[in-house]
């Protein structure tokens, strides 16, 4: 699937949590939307669950 029809599929899932739940369920789906695209990132190797954790010295090496 391409970005776009995944921007847009997103765009659609909030725009319905915004209209028929209002602002709090709107928040909920984007911050789940928000989760879910960081567990995909790291379930598809692009992240490290180390990159999160490590000290600002140990970036610069």
């Amino acid at each position: 699937m391409s970005m776009a029809v995944t921007g847009l599929i997103a765009g659609m899932a909030l725009g319905f949590a915004g209209y028929f739940g209002g602002f709090g369920a709107f928040l909920l789906v984007a911050a789940l939307g928000a989760i879910g695209f960081v567990v995909g990132r790291f379930f598809d190797g692009d992240l490290e669950p180390g990159e999160f954790f490590r000290s600002r010295d140990d970036r610069h090496r």
